[in-house]
This record gives C-alpha cells, structure tokens and sequence, in this order.
C-alpha cells in the first residue's frame, strides 16, 4: 500500500508532484552555461549531438534527464570534463531529494533555484567583457563595475548603515509646477 502524497518513482526523474530532479536541474543548467559561454546556439550544440533543439531545452531546464552515454557525448563537444556537470552543485542536493523521494521527509522540498551565475544575463555580461580585446580596458571595466555596485550596495544599507537612501527607495513625487511671469 502506497502513501498518495509521497512522490512515486519513475523513468522520468520527476516526482508525482511534477518537480523535476533538482539533480538534473543542475547539470541541465551547467550544459546551458558551458554552451552560452561557448557562443553556441541549442540549434547548433543539437546538430553536434543529433538531437533537436527542442531536446537541448529539456536538458537544459532538466526536464528530461540526460543519460551517461549523452553526458558524455556532451562533455565532448563542449570541451569539458563529465565531471564539469557535477561541479559547484551543493553537497546535499542528491541526497535531499533521496530522502524526500523515499517519503521520509515531512514536506516537499523547496524548490530548485539555479544560482545567479547560471543566469543568462550574467553569462552575455561575461562573454561581451572578454570580447573587449584591450586588457587595459577590460580592467577599466571591471573596476567600475565593482565601484558602482558598491556604491549601490551603500546607498541600499541607508543613513543607519553610513550609506544614504537609495533613490530606487524614495517614493516617486511630483514637483509642483512653477508658473513663469
């Protein structure tokens, strides 16, 4: 006899909750990062591996798993370790989700939110600062880069922190209007 609210296992990784594998999600995103960082399009790093783009997009969100044989095929053609997949995934993903799968823990997990360098923002803002060809200007860009977000950073910790009011903070009001003579 089965509990009905504990996830069941299945060819697909996801949980009966429709959640995929937090796993999954994380080697997904490392292959979007390594392709972004490699100028690739899905419909190209598809045509390299014979799968379709649309595919690429499963792997990528981790709605569908990638299997050894693929990582593998996939490690090859982005010029990566298989290993490159598993790096930077925090110690106790898979064995999270392992005790939540089982049903022996009290409440689904929370989900699955990639980190902020698997964004694609931060990826285009890396490519594009090591297209700058000059190594002077690329760290004249860096340094005001890092200048203006500590600037932010000490406009948002307020007049109680020694920084003063973020303008993003203060209400919007409109000056009146002065009438000319």
């Amino acid at each position: 006899m089965s509990d009905s609210l504990s996830p069941r296992k299945g060819h697909s990784g996801r949980s009966r909750f429709g959640k995929p594998n937090p796993v999954d999600i994380h080697v997904g995103g490392r292959v979007r990062l390594r392709r972004t960082l490699l100028g690739l399009s899905q419909e190209k790093l598809a045509g390299a591996i014979g799968l379709t783009f649309q595919q690429v997009q499963k792997y990528e969100r981790g709605a569908n798993r990638i299997g050894a044989s693929r990582l593998f095929e996939l490690s090859r053609v982005l010029d990566v370790p298989v290993s490159f997949f598993f790096d930077d995934m925090a110690p106790d993903l898979a064995s999270r989700h392992a005790i939540h799968a089982a049903g022996m823990s009290e409440s689904p997990q929370a989900s699955f939110e990639p980190d902020a360098l698997a964004r694609r923002e931060t990826l285009e803002l890396v490519r594009a600062y090591y297209r700058i060809g000059d190594p002077h200007v690329r760290k004249k860009v860096a340094e005001l880069v890092k200048t203006m977000a500590a600037t932010v950073a000490s406009e948002d910790d307020g007049p109680a922190r020694g920084g003063t009011p973020s303008r993003r903070c203060r209400p919007f009001t409109k000056s009146p209007r002065r009438k000319s003579s």
